[in-house]
Protein backbone atom coordinates (compact mmCIF):
# COMPACT_ATOMS: atom_id res chain seq x y z
CA UNK A 1 0.00 0.00 0.00
CA UNK A 2 1.18 3.57 -0.86
CA UNK A 3 0.69 6.75 1.16
CA UNK A 4 -1.68 9.05 -0.64
CA UNK A 5 -1.75 11.75 1.76
CA UNK A 6 0.90 13.20 0.52
CA UNK A 7 4.35 15.05 2.81
CA UNK A 8 3.24 15.53 6.39
CA UNK A 9 4.33 18.80 7.65
CA UNK A 10 6.60 18.21 10.94
CA UNK A 11 6.19 19.55 14.27
CA UNK A 12 8.80 22.88 14.59
CA UNK A 13 9.81 22.01 18.33
CA UNK A 14 10.86 18.29 17.36
CA UNK A 15 12.50 18.90 14.23
CA UNK A 16 14.55 21.76 15.21
CA UNK A 17 15.30 21.67 18.35
CA UNK A 18 16.65 18.50 20.92
CA UNK A 19 14.52 15.71 22.68
CA UNK A 20 13.20 16.29 26.50
CA UNK A 21 15.89 14.05 27.37
CA UNK A 22 18.86 15.72 25.47
CA UNK A 23 18.18 19.44 27.00
CA UNK A 24 21.03 21.20 28.50
CA UNK A 25 19.44 22.04 32.24
CA UNK A 26 18.86 25.82 32.39
CA UNK A 27 21.06 28.26 34.44
CA UNK A 28 20.46 27.55 38.72
CA UNK A 29 19.19 24.29 38.07
CA UNK A 30 21.48 21.30 39.24
CA UNK A 31 22.29 18.52 36.37
CA UNK A 32 20.77 15.14 36.64
CA UNK A 33 17.90 12.64 34.39
CA UNK A 34 15.09 14.15 33.52
CA UNK A 35 11.93 13.24 35.47
CA UNK A 36 8.44 13.78 33.82
CA UNK A 37 6.02 15.51 35.73
CA UNK A 38 4.22 12.77 38.20
CA UNK A 39 -0.12 13.30 38.12
CA UNK A 40 -0.47 12.37 42.03
CA UNK A 41 1.95 13.30 44.81
CA UNK A 42 4.58 10.69 45.84
CA UNK A 43 3.36 8.67 48.93
CA UNK A 44 4.56 9.66 52.84
CA UNK A 45 7.68 8.59 54.02
CA UNK A 46 9.78 8.79 50.35
CA UNK A 47 12.60 10.85 49.64
CA UNK A 48 12.47 14.18 47.86
CA UNK A 49 15.23 13.38 45.26
CA UNK A 50 13.11 10.76 43.59
CA UNK A 51 14.30 6.88 42.62
CA UNK A 52 16.10 6.69 38.97
CA UNK A 53 13.99 7.10 36.11
CA UNK A 54 14.44 3.22 35.45
CA UNK A 55 12.91 2.09 38.88
CA UNK A 56 10.43 4.59 39.59
CA UNK A 57 7.35 2.28 39.16
CA UNK A 58 8.93 -0.79 40.87
CA UNK A 59 9.87 1.25 43.57
CA UNK A 60 6.74 2.37 44.48
CA UNK A 61 5.52 -0.82 44.16
CA UNK A 62 7.48 -2.45 46.10
CA UNK A 63 7.03 0.35 49.21
CA UNK A 64 3.21 0.53 48.92
CA UNK A 65 3.62 -3.40 49.01
CA UNK A 66 5.56 -3.04 52.10
CA UNK A 67 2.89 -1.01 54.21
CA UNK A 68 0.48 -3.32 53.05
CA UNK A 69 2.56 -6.39 54.69
CA UNK A 70 3.38 -4.31 57.78
CA UNK A 71 -0.32 -2.79 58.36
CA UNK A 72 -1.85 -4.26 61.52
CA UNK A 73 -5.22 -6.03 60.51
CA UNK A 74 -7.65 -3.99 62.77
CA UNK A 75 -10.43 -6.40 62.61
CA UNK A 76 -8.35 -9.01 64.89
CA UNK A 77 -9.70 -9.32 68.77
CA UNK A 78 -6.77 -10.17 71.02
CA UNK A 79 -8.37 -10.04 74.36
CA UNK A 80 -12.16 -11.97 74.82
CA UNK A 81 -14.60 -9.80 75.25
CA UNK A 82 -17.03 -9.82 78.13
CA UNK A 83 -20.56 -9.04 78.19
CA UNK A 84 -22.40 -7.36 81.43
CA UNK A 85 -25.78 -7.52 81.98
CA UNK A 86 -27.10 -5.44 84.93
CA UNK A 87 -30.33 -6.99 87.08
CA UNK A 88 -32.55 -5.89 89.39
CA UNK A 89 -33.91 -7.94 91.65
CA UNK A 90 -37.44 -6.93 91.79
CA UNK A 91 -39.86 -9.37 94.03
CA UNK A 92 -38.48 -12.30 95.87
CA UNK A 93 -41.46 -15.19 95.51
CA UNK A 94 -42.56 -15.92 99.29
CA UNK A 95 -43.79 -19.35 98.65
CA UNK A 96 -40.40 -20.95 96.67
CA UNK A 97 -38.39 -19.04 99.59
CA UNK A 98 -40.29 -21.03 102.02
CA UNK A 99 -39.19 -24.53 100.02
CA UNK A 100 -35.96 -23.54 99.84
CA UNK A 101 -35.20 -22.94 103.43
CA UNK A 102 -37.53 -25.89 104.30
CA UNK A 103 -35.12 -28.67 102.11
CA UNK A 104 -31.86 -26.51 103.41
CA UNK A 105 -32.94 -26.44 107.18
CA UNK A 106 -33.77 -30.19 106.84
CA UNK A 107 -30.15 -30.71 105.90
CA UNK A 108 -28.49 -28.60 108.28
CA UNK A 109 -30.57 -30.54 110.83
CA UNK A 110 -29.52 -34.02 109.60
CA UNK A 111 -26.01 -33.02 109.68
CA UNK A 112 -26.02 -31.54 113.22
CA UNK A 113 -27.70 -34.94 114.53
CA UNK A 114 -24.66 -36.79 112.72
CA UNK A 115 -21.82 -34.26 113.99
CA UNK A 116 -23.02 -34.97 117.69
CA UNK A 117 -22.76 -38.38 117.35
CA UNK A 118 -19.12 -38.49 115.34
CA UNK A 119 -18.41 -36.37 118.40
CA UNK A 120 -19.70 -38.33 121.07
CA UNK A 121 -18.54 -40.96 119.88
CA UNK A 122 -15.10 -39.89 119.13
CA UNK A 123 -14.72 -38.37 123.18
CA UNK A 124 -16.26 -41.54 124.63
CA UNK A 125 -13.25 -43.30 122.78
CA UNK A 126 -10.60 -40.88 124.00
CA UNK A 127 -12.40 -41.35 127.69
CA UNK A 128 -13.58 -38.35 128.29
CA UNK A 129 -16.38 -39.04 130.07
CA UNK A 130 -15.76 -42.26 132.28
CA UNK A 131 -12.56 -39.65 133.77
CA UNK A 132 -15.09 -36.21 133.63
CA UNK A 133 -18.05 -38.64 135.39
CA UNK A 134 -15.40 -40.02 137.65
CA UNK A 135 -14.06 -36.75 139.06
CA UNK A 136 -18.04 -35.68 139.23
CA UNK A 137 -19.13 -38.40 141.09
CA UNK A 138 -15.94 -37.91 143.91
CA UNK A 139 -16.34 -34.44 144.33
CA UNK A 140 -20.49 -34.53 144.60
CA UNK A 141 -20.76 -38.37 146.48
CA UNK A 142 -20.67 -39.20 150.25
CA UNK A 143 -21.09 -41.56 152.17
CA UNK A 144 -24.78 -42.75 151.53
CA UNK A 145 -24.39 -42.09 147.88
CA UNK A 146 -22.30 -42.37 144.97
CA UNK A 147 -23.22 -38.65 143.49
CA UNK A 148 -23.97 -37.45 139.90
CA UNK A 149 -23.49 -40.10 137.47
CA UNK A 150 -22.20 -38.28 134.01
CA UNK A 151 -21.70 -40.86 131.65
CA UNK A 152 -25.54 -42.21 132.47
CA UNK A 153 -26.98 -39.10 132.05
CA UNK A 154 -24.50 -38.07 128.84
CA UNK A 155 -25.37 -41.34 126.94
CA UNK A 156 -25.29 -41.40 122.71
CA UNK A 157 -29.29 -42.07 123.16
CA UNK A 158 -30.03 -39.00 125.58
CA UNK A 159 -27.67 -37.07 123.23
CA UNK A 160 -29.01 -37.75 119.82
CA UNK A 161 -32.94 -36.83 120.97
CA UNK A 162 -31.64 -33.46 122.51
CA UNK A 163 -29.75 -33.14 119.04
CA UNK A 164 -32.94 -34.30 117.00
CA UNK A 165 -35.17 -31.82 118.69
CA UNK A 166 -32.46 -29.02 118.60
CA UNK A 167 -32.73 -29.92 114.63
CA UNK A 168 -36.40 -29.70 114.57
CA UNK A 169 -37.15 -26.60 116.31
CA UNK A 170 -34.27 -25.11 114.07
CA UNK A 171 -36.44 -26.57 110.88
CA UNK A 172 -39.46 -24.74 111.90
CA UNK A 173 -37.49 -21.30 112.94
CA UNK A 174 -35.21 -21.03 109.70
CA UNK A 175 -38.42 -21.81 107.67
CA UNK A 176 -40.56 -19.07 109.11
CA UNK A 177 -37.79 -16.78 109.57
CA UNK A 178 -36.82 -17.11 105.78
CA UNK A 179 -40.65 -16.52 104.68
CA UNK A 180 -40.80 -13.83 106.89
CA UNK A 181 -37.82 -12.28 105.34
CA UNK A 182 -39.13 -12.63 101.77
CA UNK A 183 -42.17 -10.51 102.65
CA UNK A 184 -40.04 -7.67 103.97
CA UNK A 185 -38.09 -7.80 101.03
CA UNK A 186 -40.81 -7.54 98.97
CA UNK A 187 -41.25 -4.38 101.05
CA UNK A 188 -38.67 -2.63 100.92
CA UNK A 189 -38.19 -3.32 97.03
CA UNK A 190 -41.54 -1.40 96.17
CA UNK A 191 -39.74 1.73 98.19
CA UNK A 192 -36.38 1.21 97.19
CA UNK A 193 -36.36 -0.96 93.97
CA UNK A 194 -34.57 -4.04 94.98
CA UNK A 195 -30.99 -5.78 95.06
CA UNK A 196 -29.28 -4.39 91.90
CA UNK A 197 -26.44 -7.80 90.42
CA UNK A 198 -24.21 -7.14 87.85
CA UNK A 199 -23.60 -10.30 86.02
CA UNK A 200 -21.15 -11.37 83.18
CA UNK A 201 -20.33 -13.50 80.72
CA UNK A 202 -16.98 -14.93 79.30
CA UNK A 203 -17.02 -15.16 75.26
Amino acid sequence: MTDTRGPQPQYEGYATGPLPGEREPAPGQAGGPYHPPQAYPSPAGGTQGGPPAGAQHGGAQGVGAAQAARRPRTGARTTPRTRKARLRVAKADPWSVMKVSFLLSIALGICTVVAAAVLWLVMDAMGVFSTVGGTISEATGSNDSNGFDVQSFLSLPRVLIFTSVIAVIDVVLATALATLGAFIYNLSAGFVGGVELTLAEDE
